[in-house]
């Protein structure tokens, strides 16, 4: 049989109330923020994705018109997806590799480390359109000094921003440019290494690589999850560099009140942020804007937990 539940007593419950109401107060600035700048946004997007709206008109429901128009008669969504996909690839393995790469050359160093940690440094913390703008000057085909220092050499002068073939790896060669984060990421957690973790490998007898292999891959590993985790985040809201790129190497100045369709050349550099920006702001279909928000919304989150489960069982099978 039950015991009978006691009455709580009116002075208990006035201390509830009171440490409940401390704590909401404490964290209504995260909720007040949690509600403005996300769920109201995400609740909007999920309601406009089902209604046709132009922003001038009220909206219309249209059931799953929207996500049938995107998926299927739309004609640049698959290739913007997969050249979003390509960047993420492409752009977050080389971007990891590299900043690990350069990290671990700095901190091995002896004198003149903290002059090749600014050089390095520095480039991150140019403007994106700023940097974007200057690459696309350096590797301007015609009167770029990259090309025209190629030609002296004999080498093939790439068209770059201007090729399709080319437009991707020179947005990653961009992206490469600006690696200080990660390489001040990187050699925080390589310093953080124990040394005698390497002392004890090198009495075993072990070589470079092992040490490497064994001792420091293990201890950076989280750094190593990070870095993919917001590469991949970040890469998938891949928009200023790709739409500045192609506004100058197609000769449009911002501004002018010539209208430009991002993706230039011949929809190499279409990305699903430029497609959001095009249908929603150039076309005025807001409702298929939301759809493709959706969907990215939806890749991000599968593709971090993807990644959250890997790393998880590594940890769980080590």
């Amino acid at each position: 049989m039950a015991s009978p539940t006691l009455p709580v007593p009116p002075a208990l419950r006035r201390k509830r109330r009171r440490e409940l109401a401390t704590a909401a107060a404490f964290l209504s600035p995260w909720l007040i923020g949690f509600a403005i700048f996300f769920a109201y946004p995400l609740v909007s997007t999920v309601y406009f994705s089902f209604m046709h709206y132009d922003g001038f008109n009220a909206p219309n429901f249209v059931g799953f018109r929207n996500f049938s128009y995107i998926l299927t008669e739309y004609p640049y969504f698959w290739q913007a997806l997969r050249n979003t996909v390509w960047l993420v690839v492409v752009m977050v393995t080389l971007r990891t590799v590299f900043g690990m790469g350069i990290g671990m050359l700095i901190i091995k160093i002896k004198s003149g480390a903290g002059f090749f940690r600014t050089a390095f440094y520095l480039p991150y913390l140019a403007p994106p359109v700023a940097a974007t703008i200057g690459f696309a000057f350096l590797l301007n085909p015609g009167t770029g000094p990259v090309n025209h220092f190629l030609g002296e050499l004999g080498l093939p002068q790439p068209g770059w921003f201007t090729s399709p073939t080319w437009s991707k790896p020179s947005l990653v060669m961009l992206a490469m440019w600006g690696i200080g984060d990660l390489m001040v990421i990187f050699m925080a957690a390589l310093l953080d290494v124990p040394a005698e973790q390497y002392e004890a490998a090198s009495l075993d007898g072990a070589s470079g690589f092992q040490r490497w292999r064994y001792v420091t891959l293990p201890n950076i590993s989280p750094i190593i999850m990070f870095a993919v985790v917001t590469g991949v985040i970040n890469t998938l809201q891949y928009y200023t560099q790709a739409i500045v790129a192609g506004q100058v190497a197609s000769g449009v100045i911002a501004g002018s009140g010539q209208q430009f369709e991002p993706g230039y050349p011949q929809g190499s550099t279409w990305t699903l942020p430029q497609l959001v920006y095009n249908i929603g702001f150039q076309h005025f279909d807001y409702g298929a804007a939301c759809v493709i928000s959706i969907l990215l919304f939806l890749i991000a989150m599968a593709g971090t937990s993807l990644l959250m489960r890997r790393r998880s069982g590594l940890m769980a099978d080590d």
